[in-house]
């Protein structure tokens, strides 16, 4: 099955490393135009870019920090001032920050869920207007298998991810009859910056738990997402799809 997103234009938050970044080319690689936003790391979003412009595809960043509602109101205006139009929002910007429960500061509960979860709502509500008046769209949210089974240390962000499970159906069910499907994916244990620093003992007991044994790669998550994005995935919506190996399975 060929994908083919030509004359779509995309935006995907958190675009410049690792997932976000593996979404943003193969979204472009599909011929969808592609708004790159960033918080901070103006240099790999640029980076980004120039990789979609040296494959011959369409790309430009945008700053913003998701959680801060003018700075998205600014980001979506600037998008729809570029290319007029907004097709897909992949709404995959969030951090991390693990601990312990009975050590987590309230400061540590509320950065988390603010840009993991009222980053979402945000974006997706500023979303919904060029899409609700164009008759048609697609919305996919970034959760993570950590908010279907949970995971010692990261209530915070566990309770984020799950935040987004029940805001994506929610979602889903208010938009159908606007032609916009929203979806989410949850992608297990991903080889990326943060699963590069396990010790080989934590990494064997993680494969453990992986019946495909491996870990995943960006690629594996940036291939569902693109389905969920294309005209191939018109009939699914309100759906979490995992790209975990088979580690949970529903």
């Amino acid at each position: 099955m060929q994908i083919n997103l030509k004359d779509k234009v995309a935006l995907v938050t958190g675009g410049s490393l690792g997932i976000g970044r593996a979404i943003a080319t193969t979204l472009a690689a599909a011929g969808a135009t592609v708004a790159i936003n960033y918080k901070g790391n103006q240099a790999a979003a640029d980076e980004v870019v120039q990789a979609i412009s040296q494959a011959d595809g369409v790309a430009s960043a945008f700053q913003a920090d998701v959680s801060q509602g003018a700075e998205v109101e600014q980001l979506f205006k600037a998008v729809l001032e570029r290319y007029g139009r907004l097709d897909i929002l992949v709404n995959n910007a969030g951090i991390t920050r693990d601990t312990l429960l009975l050590r987590m500061k309230e400061d540590d509960f509320d950065a988390v869920l603010n840009t993991n979860l009222r980053g979402i709502f945000l974006c997706t509500k500023a979303a919904l207007r060029p899409m609700g008046k164009a008759r048609g769209g697609r919305i996919i949210n970034l959760t993570s298998v950590v908010g279907l089974m949970g995971n010692a240390g990261r209530a915070n962000y566990a309770a984020a991810k799950a935040g987004i499970i029940g805001f994506t159906k929610s979602t889903a069910r208010e938009m159908a009859s606007r032609g916009i499907t929203v979806n989410a994916v949850a992608p297990g244990y991903i080889e990326t910056e943060l699963t590069g620093v396990l010790s080989e003992q934590i990494r064997s007991a993680i494969l453990e738990n992986i019946p495909l044994a491996r870990l995943g790669t960006p690629q594996d998550v940036a291939n569902m997402v693109c389905f969920l994005a294309s005209d191939a995935a018109a009939y699914i919506t309100g759906q979490t799809m995992t790209v975990d190996g088979g580690m949970v399975m529903q």
